[in-house]
């Protein structure tokens, strides 16, 4: 077999093909670069160049740049069978309560599990654990504001997993809102102050259950010591 230098452009193309075909990650343009002998600007060139070839001749793959590597995908068109497919594998898919705290973590993140409470209404504690073991969620920290409660934020498998080169390639939420108000509330969530909202709220509920325990207590001690006076005067 020729030395790879001596290949021509389409060698080098199936080339990169065969390796990205096997590869369940994505791959780098200068890791892929540095097995060919080429330099990672020729192995852009020629990636972008099989990217193209894939679009015009509309075929059942696409070559697409996510999490900082390339990957090989299934076209759209073809969602419907292949989702039947997979299926029909028995894969365990994300749950709808998954999908909407994964959504959450992703527009929001860096969130605690507080904040994700906030958003959700609902305690998301095992769901978010779940996240984790799946590789989609990862801890990020600790946030000092609120005692140290551990942050978090999505993983390269996660935008591997959706076909994204950065969370900044997720889709802005308010072009679905079908009215102003929705798109309103969708800016309040992803602003994070329906969240300070939620939890001031949750604060002046404890702080009026407080008062109204206060204030109940109160009232029997002024009961107990009239009816105590009230019989001194029986007396």
């Amino acid at each position: 077999m020729n030395e790879l230098e001596a290949l021509d452009s389409s060698s080098l193309k199936g080339a990169l093909e065969a390796m990205l075909l096997v590869s369940s990650d994505p791959v780098s343009a200068p890791a892929l670069a540095s097995i060919l002998s080429i330099t990672p600007g020729e192995c852009a060139s020629l990636l972008a160049e099989l990217q193209v070839e894939y679009q015009e001749k509309n075929r059942g793959i696409q070559l697409r740049e996510v999490a900082g590597g390339w990957r090989l995908f299934t076209h759209p068109a073809f969602h419907e069978q292949v989702e039947a497919l997979v299926l029909s594998w028995d894969t365990q898919r994300l749950s709808q309560a998954a999908l909407e705290t994964l959504a959450v973590i992703a527009y929001h993140q860096p969130v605690t599990r507080e904040m994700v409470k906030g958003i959700r209404g609902v305690n998301s504690d095992g769901v978010i654990s779940s996240l984790v073991d799946k590789g989609l969620v990862r801890e990020l920290g600790r946030d000092p504001q609120h005692g140290q409660a551990i942050i978090y934020g999505t993983t390269s498998a996660f935008l591997e997993k959706f076909g994204l080169r950065s969370t900044k390639d997720l889709p802005d939420l308010e072009q679905f809102a079908p009215d102003e108000q929705s798109r309103q509330f969708i800016r309040e969530r992803l602003s994070g102050r329906s969240i300070q909202s939620t939890l001031e709220e949750t604060d002046d509920d404890l702080e009026e259950e407080r008062e109204l325990i206060d204030l109940e207590e109160d009232n029997a001690d002024d009961l107990m010591i009239e009816n105590t006076t009230d019989e001194g005067d029986d007396a």
